[in-house]
Parts: structure tokens; C-alpha cells; sequence
């Protein structure tokens, strides 16, 4: 069977390779091509485009942006037309792929959405198009079948392929020896360009105030290299690419920008303080519109705050070091998220996501 898969983040192109993996495990003869990263086409995708080009963070970024998206939606559109799938797999990275769907669905493509749409978070009114465009929706959060079964929408919980991830990991044993020599904390500033410039002069103040801790920033190799320059031969900051379950299991405690990397610090165990900041044109629209109470994955499934976050104005060095301070220092406060980490992991379940959304893919394929 053809699939056509499109992931447009980091943490899309892990899942969609350990779904690659696990499709072509039950169809031997699956013929995979799509657009996305380095990993998915290590798993046996063809990669058309690198999910690079496709990133780009907020509202005002998109709107500067448009033209280009439009252009390369037109291309994405045109390679799934002319590779002609039995089913198109789009791995989260709403606003892109929910208009691919629309497009699928003029050449009776059946589609899979895998990693839901997060229309629990802001505007749920997508729910129309989901209907009218969407066969079959995976999703990897507890509390988003609850919700979508609120909006008449069925959907299937397969599990959250983070803790498969974690659980499959082949550790770097020499590397975690050589991080743990000194004490030492982990700082991710995302996978981003504008998260990591937003990052940068934290960090700097950051290894200053903690001067006796190594601070271990952890660098992907989907951006421009030259854009951690400022952190290069600064004394205790020490660079390591694409290594950041090394770095937050080998760290005391855990900067982490608001993402898929706060769930993988929860599960390795690991005390966080969550961080984001965005453009402020950008959070001022997304102020009015976004419907929860915490924006951290963490906090999300737990349904409380396991996690403190700081985001946009509250998001500066003064505060990350005095939650770091916390964090490094007060007991209680380590096994409050201890005990909330270990609430998550409850909650999650199995840690065969990927073996069950390749299943249901299947399925819809040979439906």
C-alpha cells in the first residue's frame, strides 16, 4: 500500500518514524514517501522536503511568512496528486495540514490524522472541517477523546508515543559518564530559530548566576548552527547537539521550552520549569483566543500544575534563576513534581502508540 506522510516539527518527525517503523513491520510492501525529517526518512520514508523549510512559530510570524507557506502548500499538494496514496497521514502541525486534508479529499484519498489538532486549546470551530475532511483521527492525549466526543467527533486514543520513544532509547552511555563528572543543568531552548534567540541571553545570565553548575544547552541540527555562535567557548556552557535525553538525564534540574521535550522531562523524571515566549503581537492574539489554563504538556495531562511556566514578560533570567534556586534547593518542592510526574505516567498508560496508530492506519488503507 502507497502512504503519504507529512510531519513539519522535530518532535513529528520522531513519531512519524517510529509509526514508518511499525507500518512497514505489518505491510511489508508499504511504499512510503512524504515530507518531513531526517529521522522519518532514516525509518524508510522517502522525504520529498525537509520539515525546515515549513517551521514557523505564532501568528504575526505566519502572516510575515504567507506567501511562502502558500507556495510550498501548493508543492506538498502537488506531490501527493502525483504520488497518488491509499492514505495520507498528517502528524499534528494543524494549519498546514488540516488544509492538506481538504485537498485529499477532492481525490477520495482517505486520510488519517495522527496527533490531533489542538482545537481544545483554540478555535474548536475547526471541528467543521475535521468532519467534512478527516476519516480517522489518532490522538495521543488522554483528555482530547473526552473532548472530541464532546464536539460529536469520534476519535481513538492510542497511547503517547513519547514514553515508547523514551522506552526504545538507545542511551549514550559514554557521553552520559562524561555530562555526569560535573554538576550541571540542562537548558532546551527549543527546536525553533525564534524560540532559540529568545533563549540565548537567558542562558548567558544563567551560566553567570550559577557559576559552580555546568549549564548543558541542548543544539538541533535542523536550524543554522551559526545561530548558537553567542554560546560557543563561553566558560560553563557547554553545547551538545541532538542529545537532549543525555543532557536532561544527566542534569540536576531543567529549562524547558513549552513543548513535546517538557513531556520527555517529566518521563526521564527530571525537576523543570517550563518557559515560552513568542512575538508580542503574537501573544496578544493568542491571549483572547486560547481556551486552557496551562500551555505545558505536563500540566495539561495532569490537570493542575505539576510544573511552574513562565511565559512571555514572566519569562527572563530573574525568574528562571529563582525557580532554578527552588528546584535545586527545596525538597518539597522536588517531590510535589515527583509525585506529579509519577500521576502522568499513570494517566498515559501503555507505550505501544506507534504499533497501534500503524493498525488503524492499515485498516483505513485496505477499508
Amino acid at each position: 500500500m502507497r502512504y503519504f506522510i507529512v510531519a513539519g516539527e522535530r518532535s513529528g518527525d520522531l513519531h512519524g518514524a517510529n509509526l514508518i517503523r511499525e507500518i512497514t513491520k505489518q505491510d511489508p510492501q508499504a511504499e512510503i514517501v512524504g515530507w518531513g525529517g531526517d529521522l522519518m526518512e532514516s525509518a524508510g520514508a522517502r522525504i520529498l522536503k525537509n520539515y525546515r523549510d515549513l517551521t514557523v512559530m505564532g501568528f504575526w510570524e505566519v502572516i510575515k511568512t504567507f506567501w511562502t507557506l502558500r507556495s510550498l502548500l501548493k508543492e506538498c499538494q502537488r506531490d501527493i496528486r502525483e504520488f497518488a496514496p491509499q492514505v495520507l497521514v498528517l502528524i499534528d502541525f494543524g494549519g498546514f495540514n488540516l488544509r492538506l486534508a481538504t485537498y485529499a479529499r477532492h481525490f477520495e484519498i482517505k486520510t488519517c490524522y495522527y496527533i490531533a489538532p489542538k482545537l481544545w486549546a483554540w478555535r474548536p470551530q475547526r471541528i467543521s472541517r475535521i468532519r467534512r475532511s478527516v476519516d480517522q483521527m489518532l490522538v495521543i492525549l488522554p483528555f482530547e477523546k473526552d473532548f472530541y466526543q464532546g464536539l460529536q467527533y469520534e476519535v481513538t486514543y492510542v497511547g503517547n508515543p513519547v514514553m515508547e520513544a523514551l522506552s526504545a532509547y538507545e542511551w549514550n552511555d559514554t557521553l552520559l559518564h562524561v555530562l555526569k563528572r560535573h554538576k550541571s543543568i540542562a537548558f532546551l531552548p527549543g527546536s525553533r530559530e525564534q524560540e532559540i534567540k529568545q533563549a540565548i541571553p537567558v542562558v548567558q545570565k544563567i551560566s553567570t548566576v550559577f557559576d559552580d553548575y555546568q549549564i548543558l544547552v541542548s543544539g538541533v541540527s535542523n536550524v543554522d548552527k551559526s545561530i548558537y555562535e553567542p554560546l560557543r567557548n563561553l566558560g560553563n556552557i557547554s553545547l551538545v547537539f541532538d542529545k537532549a535525553y543525555e543532557l536532561i538525564q544527566s542534569a540536576e534540574a531543567a529549562v524547558v521550552t513549552s513543548g513535546t521535550a517538557t513531556l520527555e522531562a517529566a518521563l526521564i523524571g527530571k525537576p523543570q520549569v517550563v518557559v515560552y515566549k513568542t512575538s508580542w503581537l503574537t501573544y496578544l492574539i493568542a491571549r483572547r483566543m486560547i481556551r486552557v489554563a496551562h500551555i505545558s504538556l505536563v500540566n495539561l495531562i495532569a490537570g493542575k500544575e505539576v510544573v511552574k511556566e513562565l511565559i512571555q514578560g514572566d519569562y527572563n533570567a530573574v525568574n528562571v534563576a529563582s525557580e532554578l534556586e527552588t528546584l535545586l534547593s527545596d525538597v518539597a518542592s522536588k517531590k510535589r513534581i515527583s509525585e506529579g510526574y509519577s500521576e502522568i505516567r499513570s494517566i498515559l498508560g501503555e507505550t505501544n502508540a506507534s504499533e497501534k496508530a500503524a493498525r488503524h492506519i492499515i485498516n483505513l488503507g485496505c477499508s
